[in-house]
Order: C-alpha cells, then sequence, then structure tokens
C-alpha cells in the first residue's frame, strides 16, 4: 500500500523543482506562434489520497505550463462533500476559467466528466453528450483566443472496453460532425483509451490530424504502477495543416514517495501554427 501522506519537505521539493525542469526542457518558440496544452485523466478521488493527489497533480500540471488543459474523470460529489475538482486545480494552479461537461444535468448532487482549464481569453463554449448515448461519453470544446487568432480545443474520453473500437468510431464520428467547419484550428485532447492503431481512431490520423506523441515516443501512459499494462491511450491530435509539434513529454510518471499524481500519466505538447 502506498502511503497516506508524503514527507512534507520531499513534496515541496518535487513542486518547486518541476517548473525549472520543464523550461530545461522546452523548445525556444515564438510565443505569439505557438500554444501550450496538456490532458490529464486525473482518476476522480480513487485510491483514498486524493489531497496528496491533487497536489501531485497540480506539481505536473505547473510543470507543463500548458496555455490549455484538458483534464478527464472529474468528479464533483455533494454527498462526500467533494467540490469539482477541475475548479480545485483550476484555482490551485492560478488558471482564471475552468469549463466543464458531465452527462449528469446542471445541479446534480454528483456529476463526473471532462473539463478544460485555460489562462486565454475565451471567446464561447460548447459541450455535448457523444452517440451512442448509452456510454454516457461527453465532450467539451473551448475557442479561445491565441496571439495568431481562435484555436478550438476539445476534450473528450472514449469507450475503454477494449473490444469497442466500433463504438470509439462512432464516438469520434459524432464529435467530428459536431464540430464548426469555419476552418478555426483544432486541437483535440483526452484519454481515447485506445492506441493510435486502434481501428476506432482511424479518424485522428493523417492526413486531417498528427500525434503530438509520435508513435513509440513513449512506452506507455498507463501507470503500470496501478496494475495496468503498458499502452499508450492518452492523446493530443492536431490539426496537421494548421500546426507543427515543436515539443512533446510525459509528466506525472514519476513517484514521490511511493505515490503518484494519477491511475495515468499526463501529456503535454507545444504546438508551433504554421
Amino acid at each position: 500500500m502506498h502511503k497516506a501522506k508524503l514527507d512534507r519537505r520531499v513534496l515541496l521539493a518535487t513542486i518547486a523543482a518541476l517548473p525549472l525542469a520543464a523550461c530545461a526542457h522546452r523548445l525556444p518558440v515564438d510565443a505569439k506562434r505557438s500554444i501550450g496544452v496538456a490532458t490529464f485523466n486525473i482518476w476522480h478521488d480513487a485510491g483514498g489520497h486524493w489531497p496528496v493527489r491533487r497536489a501531485l497533480l497540480v506539481a505536473a500540471l505547473r510543470g507543463a505550463d500548458a496555455d490549455v488543459i484538458a483534464l478527464q474523470e472529474v468528479l464533483e460529489d455533494a454527498k462526500k462533500g467533494l467540490p469539482n475538482q477541475a475548479e480545485t486545480l483550476a484555482s490551485d494552479l492560478g488558471y482564471p476559467q475552468v469549463h466543464f461537461v458531465a452527462p449528469e444535468p446542471d445541479g446534480a448532487p454528483r456529476r463526473y466528466g471532462n473539463a478544460i482549464l485555460t489562462r486565454l481569453p475565451v471567446i464561447e463554449v460548447a459541450r455535448r453528450r457523444l452517440e451512442p448515448l448509452s456510454d454516457y461519453r461527453t465532450a467539451i470544446r473551448v475557442r479561445v483566443r491565441t496571439g495568431s487568432g481562435p484555436v478550438d480545443i476539445v476534450a473528450t474520453h472514449l469507450a475503454w472496453q477494449p473490444e469497442a473500437a466500433a463504438v470509439r468510431a462512432q464516438q469520434l464520428a459524432d464529435l467530428l460532425g459536431w464540430l464548426p467547419a469555419d476552418g478555426t484550428p483544432l486541437v483535440i485532447m483526452g484519454d481515447f483509451n485506445a492506441p493510435l492503431d486502434d481501428p476506432g481512431l482511424a479518424a485522428m490520423g493523417p492526413p486531417r490530424f498528427t500525434s503530438a506523441l509520435a508513435p513509440g515516443a513513449a512506452p506507455t501512459t498507463l501507470n503500470p504502477a496501478r496494475g495496468h499494462a503498458p499502452r499508450v491511450i492518452d492523446h493530443i491530435f492536431a490539426d496537421a495543416a494548421n500546426f507543427a509539434v515543436s515539443g512533446t513529454r510525459v509528466m506525472g510518471d514519476t513517484p514521490v514517495d511511493g505515490e503518484y499524481p494519477s491511475d495515468h500519466f499526463g501529456v503535454a505538447a507545444r504546438l508551433t501554427r504554421r
């Protein structure tokens, strides 16, 4: 079993060091023509260690220094006295905008879904329950203003069963058909519950999209320490006509005193406008 409490000095040292490490690995780019993005499945309140994992998530996300963050498995539960986890993390990180989507209606005592945090100006927000509705999956789109024009950022979380490629394909077809067809550059992030070669993810391949995390670039985004077989299932897909990938890394993959931020690792990337 992992310890419920961390050595405070170790945790604080880790949090302090992460932004410096991120800066050391970042490629020099024109900030007006680039956007930093990140995605992380935060594993709701599983494991019984949310206060500790919250601090580790904050450290990892702060180190990513992303302009826009997509979160999956975000929970708010009035019965447990748990505020919306995305709002909590946004407050911890100092992100002024947080937008959430869940299958449950606004005001429901328990809601579970996806969120986008951003420090960029928001132009519009749209939410959708994805077909088939029986799988209770959602997507959220936030159009943000950048130095080189508006960009649409989408967060989603697809069907988890290994044999559910057809369901994932249906969910992506519904998502892509829902998006505006006005030529706005597009980034789609999240937990797709499948590797790049899964038939259900065919719509996210070339020529329309490029994966920020290239095939073979990382051994896994699922945490083997949580009993998962290694697989890369967390992805950042960028509109290939509008973005080049300037740098990508996996985050939250190093434990602190035996604890990890989640049962997934996060993915962060910097995308540069063509």
